[in-house]
C-alpha cells in the first residue's frame, strides 16, 4: 500500500517496486493506495478471496498508517487481514538512502539534510529523526532534518539556515512527485533521488510479509502462503 501521487514517475516507481516484489514471492501481489489514486485498500480487499497481508509502504507511521489503513480495512469487511508495520528506518532503507546520496554527488565536507514528507503526528516526526540519526552514523557527520510539507522547518529553511556553499539533501521519500520537486527547489547543491524501486526496498517488503506469516500459527501461515494474496 502506497500513498498515491498524480506524478506519472511516482506511479511508475510503485508499479516497478511491486514487480520486484512479485519476483520474490509465490503469491499474488496487488497495489493499493491510501490517497489520490485508486484502487484503495477497501477495493482491493473486497476482491480478495483468502487471507491478506497489507504492507504499508510508508517511511513513517502518520495519519494514513494509523487512521486511513485501519478504516479502509474495516470498510472492506474482509475477515482475515494482517497489517505489517510501516517501513520506518529499516536498515535496508538506510542502505539505499546512503547510496542515493553518494550517487547524487555527496562529498566529504558537505552539510547534510534529511528531507522527509512531514506529518502533523509527532510520532511520525520522531521516526524521521531516527532515520536522520541512522544516516549520521553512516556518514559520520551531523544530519539536520527538513520537511517538504506540514511540519517545520521546511527543507528550504534548513538549507538557507546552514549558510554554507554546499548542502546535500538526502531524500527520505519513496517516489518522485510534488514533495521531491520541493527538495529540488530548496537551493541545495546536491539533491538525492527518492529511494525508488530499489531491490533492497523490495527485500524489505518481502521481509515484512514473511515476518507476519511467521507470527501466526503454522497452519494459518501455510494456508496464507498457499491460497491467499499479498496486498502491497
Amino acid at each position: 500500500m502506497a500513498h498515491g501521487t498524480r506524478a506519472a514517475a511516482g506511479v511508475r516507481v510503485i508499479s516497478e517496486l511491486a514487480e520486484l516484489v512479485r519476483e520474490r514471492v509465490a503469491v499474488p501481489v496487488r497495489i493499493a493506495y491510501a490517497d489520490v489514486l485508486q484502487p484503495d485498500v477497501t477495493t482491493v480487499l473486497a476482491e480478495a478471496s483468502g487471507p491478506a497481508v497489507v504492507v504499508p509502504a510508508f517511511l513513517a507511521s502518520g495519519y494514513h498508517v494509523r487512521t486511513d489503513i485501519p478504516a479502509q480495512i474495516e470498510a472492506s469487511g474482509h475477515p482475515a487481514v494482517t497489517v505489517t508495520p510501516a517501513f520506518g528506518a529499516a536498515p535496508e532503507l538506510i542502505d539505499v538512502l546512503e547510496a542515493r546520496l553518494l550517487d547524487a554527488g555527496y562529498r566529504e565536507g558537505d552539510a547534510v539534510v534529511l528531507a522527509a514528507a512531514g506529518s502533523s503526528d509527532p510520532r511520525a516526526l520522531s521516526e524521521v529523526r531516527v532515520a536522520a540519526r541512522a544516516l549520521r552514523a553512516r556518514l559520520g557527520v551531523p544530519v539536520r532534518v527538513g520537511f517538504a510539507a506540514t511540519a517545520r522547518p521546511s527543507i528550504a529553511e534548513v538549507v538557507a539556515s546552514l549558510g554554507v556553499s554546499r548542502v546535500a539533501v538526502a531524500s527520505w521519500l519513496l517516489a518522485p512527485g510534488l514533495f521531491h520537486r520541493r527538495l529540488v527547489d530548496s537551493g541545495a547543491a546536491v539533491v538525492a533521488d527518492p529511494l525508488g524501486a530499489h531491490a533492497s526496498v523490495a527485500d524489505l517488503v518481502v521481509r515484512r510479509y514473511q515476518s507476519t506469516l511467521a507470527s501466526v500459527s503454522p497452519r494459518a501461515a501455510a494456508t496464507s502462503s498457499a491460497s491467499s494474496a499479498t496486498r502491497f
